[in-house]
């Protein structure tokens, strides 16, 4: 019996232990077992899926924007918000300070850092922005270093640096397909050839096609060489499971809103403490005053009840565990790519070695390298099969569609997702 058929199978079975949608907000979330959760727990999964409130308008296929809250945390944010508006000005001024105290512990400690070392932000953007806005290291004739399948954003603001403080800039195109070896080869190979490098930008998941990389070995051989990084880990907290440590990088943005499930609005830059004065404090502060990593960002008013509901996420996220929802993840991913690798006709950019991908995958019809080539393929998925997706541009070797599982996603999902790949490439 094929995948597909035992999967359909299964999926018959199970349907009837599934929570249903309209049970969201009573229902009390699975304790995940002490020894881990199968990825392929269908019973398990589908009533984690029952606590996400989801359109039934398509097949969404496309949660790497933002991550759905689960009801518990968007009950919660509900909550904070009343309180907020309630209370107004008399909370922010004389309260909230006081609540954020053990949510900033809390957060510290599932990263595996201290309260001085991190800041909550609007999201990882406002956090690699005062980051590398705010880096110190450079002089004139030095260098910056990043690669295609970076943020375009953060791309830009190391441009913007460079050019500031008088640095060249060396542009790496990622090669395609690549192994865990090779990146770290290529790696190597860049920072020998240009030895004027002094900032290095990586991205632990790559938000264009979903590529892990190797940080650790990266940071460490940068390290050897003079070099300091600043890693944008956006993509990567809560999609995988590790901690400061395991990226051994002195200068990190997370965000919260993507996989851990907070309100939109939440992320975190981390400062390790005795690189603190590498950067500089935000434009908006004293450059002489306080020592601390909060003056590092300058957000201004924020949304309260956005923070005050990290705790209601990270307990949703630790509910199922960190290890268990980066295996269902990367089942719901390999479901459909070990369907498609072997199809001459698609060119699947991520790696299926389990260190070199997460969820995300990207794809491009082969030969079909544009970005109307690509936002045809994302309009036919959705016009013709019910699915969303989105096109990515900035790839060295050519634009793509990426495809990215929730948690609420099904096996049923990436079946759908083959049989519209197989019918679509008929035509290619």
């Amino acid at each position: 019996m094929d995948m597909t058929r035992r999967l359909a199978m299964k999926g018959a079975l199970t349907a009837a232990s599934a929570l249903p949608l309209s049970a969201c907000a009573t229902a009390t979330p699975p304790p995940a077992a002490s020894g881990g959760i199968a990825p392929d727990d269908e019973a398990y999964w589908s009533r984690i899926a029952a606590h996400y409130d989801v359109t039934d308008e398509v097949t969404n296929l496309e949660n790497a924007y933002w991550g759905l809250m689960s009801r518990p945390v968007l009950d919660a944010y509900i909550r904070n918000t009343e309180r907020v508006n309630r209370e107004n000005s008399f909370y922010a001024r004389r309260k909230y300070n006081a609540d954020m105290v053990p949510i900033h512990a809390r957060v510290a400690g599932l990263l595996g850092t201290s309260t001085d070392e991190i800041v909550l932000t609007r999201g990882a953007t406002e956090a690699l922005q005062g980051l590398i806005g705010g880096y110190r290291g450079l002089k004139p004739g030095d260098a910056v270093m990043y690669a295609d399948l970076d943020y375009d954003s953060m791309l830009t603001a190391m441009d913007t640096l460079a050019e500031r403080n008088g640095c060249s800039v060396v542009r790496l195109a990622i090669p395609e397909p690549v192994s865990h070896d090779e990146l770290l080869t290529f790696y190597a190979d860049a920072l020998k050839a240009n030895p004027k490098v002094r900032l290095l930008l990586l991205t632990h998941v790559s938000h264009r096609t979903g590529l892990v990389m190797p940080i650790r070995e990266i940071v460490a051989m940068a390290r050897e060489r003079g070099v300091d990084c600043i890693v944008d880990a956006a993509h990567s907290w809560g999609q995988l499971d590790f901690t400061v440590d395991d990226l051994g990088a002195d200068f990190v943005g997370f965000n919260m809103h993507k996989w851990i499930g907070a309100p939109l609005g939440v992320g975190i830059m981390c400062i390790r403490k005795d690189r603190l004065e590498s950067i500089a404090p935000n434009i908006s502060e004293r450059p002489d005053g306080t020592g601390t990593i909060y003056n590092r960002v300058h957000t201004g008013t924020t949304n309260f009840a956005a923070s005050l509901s990290v705790p209601d996420a990270l307990d949703f996220h630790e509910m199922v565990g960190p290890a268990n929802k980066a295996a269902r993840f990367a089942y719901l991913r390999n479901l459909w790519v070990s369907e498609m690798r072997s199809d001459p006709r698609l060119e699947i950019l991520t790696p299926d070695d389990p260190r070199l991908h997460a969820g995300i995958t990207s794809i491009r019809i082969k030969g079909r390298t544009s970005l109307e080539d690509n936002l045809a393929l994302v309009k036919t998925l959705l016009d013709e099969h019910g699915i969303f997706t989105v096109h990515r541009t900035g790839v060295a070797k050519g634009c793509c569609v990426r495809i990215t599982p929730s948690l609420y996603n099904t096996p049923q999902d990436s079946l759908k997702l083959v049989a519209a790949l197989k019918t679509l490439l008929q035509t290619a």
